[in-house]
């Protein structure tokens, strides 16, 4: 066995090991990528990133491109955007937009406004190319009472100043909606509408919509307009019938109070009937006791009853049959 071969094979694999853990801490080929495109850095440094847990490609690769647009920018400023969360190369991308744009846009705005949530390149592009945002189908009724449905198209900027704590494209279309449920409902006909669409337009772009929100409106142009349902006579015709309801219900109460009257009357006759039953059974009772006891005769009680059987009499005969005694007259 040849030693010396085996010390020179781990000799060897050591110097790999070597190389191979100086070169993970010491980005030596990102450092001459740097160094061949006009970033001033040292190999340092770049080992300090590592133990800062900072990736050196994501800050030496945008530093490139800034020093190659003449940002000016520092690796200071790269690294600090980074650790705080940001998107550098985002960031150093928008900063080279807007300056080919020539839209002013400091590093630190664009910083701030990639920390709030908003994509700050996509904010450049939207000032140089204005985005148009479409708003759904807004129902509006006139005066008439006639349903107008109106859709619209929002022609909006970017504006840079206002993307910190501005409002989004969300609050533009409901200013928008707002505004042309106003306009509608201010016409006193539909048809000054169908006829005059762009008035919608014009009122709408002068109550100053893009207030407080990140961008500015160039223009609302109505995409279309249609007549929707007569609003006006459906509300009539709904309130007719909530009064028949109501007078139906009405009337249904003064028949059931009318019944109930009605079965009160008769309980009131059955009643009175019944007392009346009950009176006359007691008048037998009150004659025998009185020819009982001697308070009255035999004859005075036969001559009571010839009143009676008279009284009946001239009732019956006082009583017409069937319109037989007319007939008889006639005759």
């Amino acid at each position: 066995m040849d030693y010396s071969s085996v010390g020179y094979v781990i000799a060897a694999i050591v110097v790999i090991v070597v190389i191979a853990l100086f070169l993970s801490f010491f980005p030596v080929m990102l450092w001459i990528s740097a160094l061949a495109s006009g970033v001033r850095i040292s190999i340092l440094t770049l080992f300090a990133m590592r133990l800062r847990r900072v990736t050196p490609s994501r800050i030496v690769n945008p530093m490139i491109k800034a020093t190659k647009a003449g940002l000016g920018l520092s690796i200071n400023q790269l690294e600090s955007h980074y650790l705080a969360g940001g998107n550098v190369d985002r960031v150093v991308n928008a900063l080279i937009a807007a300056q080919r744009a020539n839209i002013e846009l400091e590093f630190a705005r664009a910083a701030a406004i990639d920390l709030a949530g908003r994509d700050v390149l996509l904010a450049v592009q939207m000032s140089v190319n204005p985005k148009v945002i479409e708003t759904p189908t807004v129902a509006a009724v006139a005066k008439d009472g006639i349903e107008v449905k109106v859709k619209a198209r929002v022609t909006v900027r970017a504006n840079i100043e206002r993307l910190v704590g501005g409002a989004g494209e969300e609050t533009i279309i409901a200013r928008v909606g707002e505004g042309i449920v106003t306009t509608v409902g201010s016409s006193n006909s539909h048809k000054d509408v169908l006829e005059n669409p762009d008035l919608i337009s014009r009122t709408v772009l002068g109550k100053g919509l893009d207030a407080g929100t990140a961008f500015e409106i160039l223009s609302i142009d109505i995409a279309d307009v249609d007549v929707g349902k007569n609003i006006g006579a459906n509300l009539q015709t709904e309130q007719a019938e909530a009064d028949k309801r109501i007078a139906q219900a009405k009337a249904e109460e003064r028949r059931a109070m009318a019944v109930a009257q009605e079965q009160e009357m008769r309980a009131k006759v059955v009643e009175m009937r019944a007392r009346v039953v009950e009176s006359e059974s007691q008048v037998p009772l009150a004659m025998a006791d009185a020819l009982k006891s001697g308070k009255i005769g035999v004859m005075d009680y036969m001559n009571l009853k010839n009143i009676e059987a008279d009284t009946q009499m001239r009732g019956s005969i006082a009583k017409p049959e069937g319109g037989a005694g007319d007939g008889k007259q006639d005759r």
